[in-house]
């Protein structure tokens, strides 16, 4: 393979995880919106749209191990391909639990939540802000860009997390006030920490992104590996 075509469909790997980016981000809000709006309609749709992020990563997959096949790349080329399969790995992590809110909404049926929803949707603004300066550090290579995201993105999962005890708080209250209260407030518990690890999720692609920068491993905030979704 002649090197402008490696850069070519390197660059094409890249522009594929960008896209599946956008699909992600799309699930998460309207799996959000369709839980507030009880439209149960709208979580059926993220239920079965979530084949199609499936298929979107097995499709780079396949493509990242094409051109390792096709070229014997160099080490940057090759850290570029690895974080790129990495990063792939996370955002179909961040579709499930899309998905699983989804689910979370089906269970509720046409109930209304428990409580208004305020600080779920905040954790899912700050969060996918997190996601897209994660994307932006990983597909812009700018070393200055990245050092800033990965000052910010810390204190932003840092912020999610304090929601998210909010959220555990009033809803534990919920059900000690109220023993009925127990089921519903569990259906909004699963979606808040689902919430809580799309931030998590967020937080490791910022980190390989300086890694394919830098080649050093940094961490820009504490993260958990278990993946517990509906």
């Amino acid at each position: 393979m002649a090197r402008a075509d490696f850069d070519r469909d390197l660059s094409q790997l890249e522009a594929e995880i960008i896209l599946m980016g956008g699909m992600v981000e799309a699930a998460v809000v309207n799996a959000i919106r369709a839980l507030s709006e009880r439209d149960l309609e709208r979580s059926q749709t993220i239920i079965e749209e979530d084949d199609r992020i499936d298929a979107k990563e097995q499709e780079i997959e396949e493509a990242a191990i094409s051109l390792l096949r096709k070229e014997a790349p160099v080490a940057t080329d090759l850290r570029r391909i690895m974080v790129a399969l990495f990063v792939a790995s996370e955002l179909e992590r961040i579709g499930d639990y899309a998905e699983g809110i989804a689910k979370i909404s089906l269970l509720m049926g046409h109930e209304p939540p428990l409580k208004e929803l305020i600080d779920i949707p905040r954790m899912t603004d700050i969060a996918l802000s997190m996601l897209k300066r994660s994307l932006d550090a990983f597909v812009e290579r700018d070393r200055t860009n990245a050092n800033q995201i990965a000052t910010q993105i810390g204190p932003m999962d840092d912020e999610v997390d304090v929601l998210y005890n909010t959220v555990q708080t009033d809803l534990i209250a919920l059900m000690k006030q109220d023993s009925n209260n127990i089921e519903r407030a569990t259906y909004l518990l699963w979606a808040a920490h689902n919430i809580e690890r799309v931030a998590d999720r967020a937080t490791n692609i910022a980190e390989r992104a300086i890694y394919l920068l830098t080649g050093q491993s940094v961490s820009v905030g504490a993260t958990e590996d278990a993946a517990d979704v509906l």
